[in-house]
């Protein structure tokens, strides 16, 4: 079997490569050869500010939540999985006793092990244990590259559910980083007739066009915030139904309150500031209603069926690649903004 090796996070740019204990599974888990494992948004600010909103890095945690591999061992209780089967990890072990555990809401779960943050190691190393039930079997004619990708495409399926996305949607999207294009290319698969992305990099606004956009408009310091609201409509030829925030900050949501139609909705699934100043009496007198998305809800398996399906291509997404022990290298290109989907082997 040979070593376990890991990508270990100790402070804020500290990121080691190196030995790691082999896990030893319990009789609802399952031990999992990594394969590929991608670097989420999340990733880059705990890599360079030692946290990520209320999670702060107090000892060394194994870093990647986006991952993939082949299972090698199963404990006495699995039923659903055997040795040998690839699978995508839904990066969580939530309690299932609380009241929102009860209820479905388990992304909501006050006490869950969510890989790498300060409750749970992640799966970037070469050995992972993960309860059987959150690793979904991936079919043949899906890649371990797709599979790692599929754990963001199922954060921006439950924001597009959250958001009621449907056919005839009219979307603003702010933010054109990995979380709003692939929000954007879900929304154009659940039948979004006209969409719009923003961000501040023009490069990511040509990858935008390029798969998902129908329109995009740059914004930031050249461009007043009126202006821009004024943009997006005649660009959108109307105000938005839906405008989703995936980039986290306030200027984005300001201009998604400002923008969207009056009785639309705001979604926000961008990390953002604990405080932020925004418009709220404008946007709720006209009944503009405002909600959260966070992390995942049941929808690995539409993610993994709409990219099986070719409904979604999660291909042209994956921009980049890198061998565990260049982990370092990897965080340093993703805190560029320069990569759309960096994947790292195992």
């Amino acid at each position: 079997m040979g070593d376990n090796i890991a990508a270990v996070l100790y402070g804020a740019y500290d990121l080691r490569v190196e030995k790691w204990p082999m896990p030893e599974i319990n009789e609802k888990e399952v031990l999992i050869k990594m394969d590929s494992v991608g670097i989420c948004g999340s990733d880059v600010k705990m890599y360079t500010a030692g946290q990520c909103g209320s999670e702060k890095v107090s000892k060394p945690i194994v870093m990647g939540h986006e991952g993939a591999g082949t299972v090698i061992k199963v404990g006495a209780e699995v039923s659903t999985l055997n040795v040998g089967d690839r699978v995508a990890i839904e990066p969580t072990q939530p309690c299932r006793s609380c009241a929102l555990c009860r209820a479905g809401r388990y992304n909501l779960c006050a006490a869950p092990r969510y890989c790498s943050t300060v409750g749970g190691d992640g799966n970037l190393c070469r050995y992972y244990k993960h309860v059987a039930d959150f690793c979904h079997k991936i079919p043949d004619n899906m890649t371990m590259e797709e599979a790692a990708a599929v754990q963001p495409l199922a954060i921006a399926i439950h924001a597009c559910n959250r958001a009621g996305v449907k056919i005839g949607s009219n979307l603003l999207v702010l933010g054109a980083g990995p979380i709003g294009i692939l929000c954007a290319m879900s929304a154009r698969a659940m039948g979004a007739s006209s969409i719009i992305m923003t961000d501040v990099v023009e490069s990511r606004l040509e990858t935008a066009r390029k798969l998902c956009a129908d329109h995009t408009l740059l914004v930031g310091s050249h461009i007043s915030e009126e202006e821009s609201v004024e943009k997006v409509i005649q660009l959108l030829g109307r105000r938005p139904d839906i405008s989703i925030d995936a980039s986290g900050y306030a200027s984005a949501q300001r201009l998604a309150l400002m923008a969207t139609e009056t009785g639309g909705l705001v979604l926000v699934v961008g990390i953002a500031d604990s405080m932020s100043n925004l418009p709220l009496s404008s946007a709720l007198l006209r009944e503009v209603d405002i909600r959260g998305s966070y992390r995942i809800m049941n929808t690995y398996p539409p993610a993994i069926a709409a990219v099986s399906s070719r409904a979604i291509s999660l291909k042209p997404f994956i921009t980049h690649h890198f061998p565990i022990e260049k982990s370092k290298d990897a965080f340093d290109l993703a805190k560029t903004g320069d990569a759309m989907k960096i994947i790292i082997h195992l």
